[in-house]
């Protein structure tokens, strides 16, 4: 039924008789949980052959014994994963620890406290700001907001950020020194960003603050779940347009072996890595090369990289299917709501009625499924709609996620009779 074309009697009805359905499911005490992208146990198997891998032999092919001190910029062997990632020369890349959001907080406060090569810290700036392509990922925000620096919504479109926006706020503000991006497969709404939008973003170094970076988080670059979606090369975009130090690539294995044992990938400049690895001299005598060598042998001895991320795909893609079908046979038609079809990455992005994303996430957990809280999505945790929902499919087994989805789009149906009713 089209929550439009009904009647009021026909919206009442409705709303009581999926309300007693709601009362029915609450006394089941249920307890799942879609609220973030971890990867399931049986994703974290595929890489159980790390361990052990080494037997004993912990020099790497340079002949670095990988369990003593140094290496501050992390093995050629690593490295060499991270440049298949970020798709970058070797000699542009860190590898680094198990974490790409440890690397990209260690790149903003080298910006904020010291500023990238030798422009001015951000700190002395009277309002730095960043700006954030919404909805997106919470941790970016996060960041700005413990260093004091201003976050600016721009709206994300089927191409990537709204760039007219992007290109007038960055023209008539000297103080915005940032943009937070994740280009392939975007956290949440699945967005792959368009030649176009990455060539503009490339050009942004001409119009911008000399410090302004680009923070190219770059976390599913390998994640595709079917059909491989090529994401242009942003490090080719900004040597056409002489602007390679305005972009900071990030990667990490924390999706593609144990998502706690990792390594993290930073991929830049000289100029922009020279500024990185003088604050890392002050923190690290340098990374865990031991695991950055299981990592290396692992996708040379055992599997390949591309062998091994089909095989998370197979596992992801019933998931998402599994979301996919729920929202289709509730909700096509019914005006209640619109998401996105994700082709990878690890996240559905939900749009409810406006006003209604909150009290959509608070009944679901009060019926035993716990959601990401609406408005993380957003910087400050204001989302201005109160619309949006990402829900995270990877971690529970698929039988736990078709009870999850069963009974999300028995909320979104429930709350928005409801608002359509006044009730709410």
């Amino acid at each position: 039924m089209h929550i439009e074309s009904a009647t009021q009697e026909q919206l009442t009805e409705w709303e009581k008789e999926l309300s007693a359905h709601y009362d029915k499911i609450c006394q089941h005490e249920l307890s799942l949980d879609i609220t973030r992208g971890k990867p399931s146990a049986e994703q974290l198997k595929l890489s159980d052959k790390l361990d052990g891998i080494l037997s004993g032999d912990y020099r790497a092919a340079d002949g670095t014994d990988t369990r003593n001190y140094g290496g501050l910029i992390g093995l050629t062997c690593a490295r060499k994963l991270g440049a298949e990632m970020l798709q970058m020369p070797v000699s542009e890349i860190i590898a680094g620890g198990n974490s790409s959001l440890t690397l990209m907080y260690h790149a903003v406060v080298t910006g904020y406290l010291f500023g990238f090569a030798g422009n001015t810290p951000w700190r002395e700036l009277k309002a730095p700001k960043f700006l954030c392509p919404v909805p997106g990922y919470d941790r970016h925000f996060t960041i700005c907001e413990q260093l004091g620096i201003e976050m600016i919504n721009v709206p994300m479109g089927d191409q990537g950020p709204d760039m007219e926006l992007v290109e007038k706020l960055v023209r008539e503000d000297a103080e915005i020194i940032g943009i937070w991006c994740v280009p392939k497969y975007s956290n949440p709404t699945g967005v792959t960003y368009s030649k176009e939008t990455i060539e503009r973003l490339a050009q942004l170094g001409q119009i911008a603050a000399p410090g302004f970076r680009i923070f190219w988080d770059n976390a599913y670059s390998v994640h595709d779940l079917g059909n491989y979606a090529n994401l242009p090369n942003i490090r080719t975009a900004t040597l056409e347009n002489d602007t390679a130090d305005s972009v900071l690539q990030f990667a990490s294995t924390s999706k593609v072996t144990h998502a706690g044992a990792g390594v993290a990938f930073v991929g830049a400049s000289q100029a922009n890595l020279d500024s990185l690895k003088s604050q890392m001299q002050a923190m690290t005598i340098g990374p865990d090369k031991v695991n950055q060598l299981r990592h290396s042998r692992f996708f040379t001895e055992y599997t390949s990289l591309t062998e091994h991320m089909h095989k998370h795909a197979d596992i992801l893609r019933p998931k998402f299917e599994c979301v996919l079908e729920h929202l289709h046979n509730a909700l096509t038609d019914a005006a209640m709501g619109a998401w996105e079809k994700p082709e990878g990455g690890y996240f559905v992005s939900f749009n409810t009625l406006p006003g209604c994303a909150k009290a959509v996430v608070k009944m679901a957990a009060d019926a035993g499924v716990k959601l990401t809280p609406a408005g993380a999505t957003f910087p400050y945790g204001r989302d201005p709609d109160d619309s949006n929902i990402r829900i995270a499919p990877s971690f529970p087994p698929l039988e736990e996620l078709d009870t999850a989805m069963s009974i999300f789009v028995l909320c979104v149906k429930l709350v928005s009779l409801r608002k359509k009713l006044g009730k709410i």
